[in-house]
């Protein structure tokens, strides 16, 4: 004989299984080796970023564009990837989960769809820091400029090998992509971020920090920038566009130019203060007047 209750038992025992699908975590598909839904792509992707990190936003595109579906979590990524496992060394700006594994940085569409084809038994892929001309961070922004990177391979001991090269088109790499010997290891740790650890990097100020000039704009004046951590507000580098109030007639501020500057968050968006050029190699040409 049916019992009255039946149906609604076995609905409660259904809604009680869905519940608990849905409240597993995204970051258990981290810990699982990649499986063979990968081979169907595009993937899905998850994507942890600031939510005003403009290279972080334009890798995404580059995503897409690539036939990714992706879905954002305005949240910064320092969390994440601490709990995914990726040692800081290789941090970048924003960090991503597909098929199982970590996506680090600015690392090519390309580079993901190998890694989901061969399937390595790897944690994922790293680009450290932020190199000019990868996914993100290139176009007539950056006035064609490429920094030779490397995409790397991180096992999960956190071991890495390099997946894929990409050679850079500047002067010291002596035309053939290969890094001049001061940069033997760039893009393979923090070191090939812009210089800016807090206080140490920026000076006496302990509010100032570090970064290179991506492109001015006189007409709205507004700055991007390349930037190392900002210690005062807490953001990890990445390259933002900021407001600028203050005077900058006489300033050096031409692309590929350091400069040291205070951060201000306020309603209207970052503000940069105290902007003031550092030594460096930039052209006098990018001298404002």
């Amino acid at each position: 004989m049916n019992h009255p209750h039946a149906p609604r038992r076995a609905w409660l025992r259904h809604a009680i299984a869905l519940a608990a699908a849905s409240a597993l975590p995204v970051l258990a598909r981290a810990a699982a080796p990649a499986t063979t839904s990968t081979a169907n792509l595009p993937a899905d992707m998850e994507v942890w970023k600031d939510p005003n990190c403009g290279c972080c936003k334009d890798w995404v595109a580059h995503m897409q564009a690539a036939g990714f579906r992706v879905g954002v979590h305005d949240m910064g990524n320092t969390a994440v990837r601490q709990r995914l496992g990726l040692p800081a060394k290789l941090g970048s700006c924003h960090t991503a989960l597909v098929g199982g594994y970590v996506i680090e940085g600015h690392v090519p569409a390309a580079d993901v769809r190998r890694l989901l084809r061969e399937k390595p038994q790897a944690l994922g892929l790293a680009v450290p820091g932020m190199p000019v001309g990868s996914p993100g961070m290139d176009g007539a922004l950056y006035g064609g400029r490429r920094d030779a990177f490397d995409v790397l391979l991180v096992s999960r001991d956190g071991s890495t090998s390099v997946f894929q090269h990409y050679p850079g088109n500047r002067q010291d790499e002596g035309g053939n992509g290969a890094p001049p010997a001061q940069d033997a290891h760039a893009g393979h740790g923090p070191q090939d971020a812009p210089p800016s650890d807090g206080a140490a990097a920026a000076g006496t100020d302990p509010e100032a920090s570090e970064g290179e000039v991506v492109r001015w704009d006189a007409a709205t004046a507004r700055l991007t920038l390349r930037h190392g951590e900002i210690r005062n507000l807490g953001m990890a580098p990445m390259t933002m566009v900021f407001r600028v109030r203050e005077p900058v007639e006489g300033l050096n501020l031409a692309p590929g130019q350091r400069v040291r500057f205070v951060a201000e968050r306020t309603r209207e968006g970052l503000v940069a203060r105290r902007i003031q050029p550092t030594a460096g190699d930039a052209p006098a040409a990018g001298r404002l007047r």
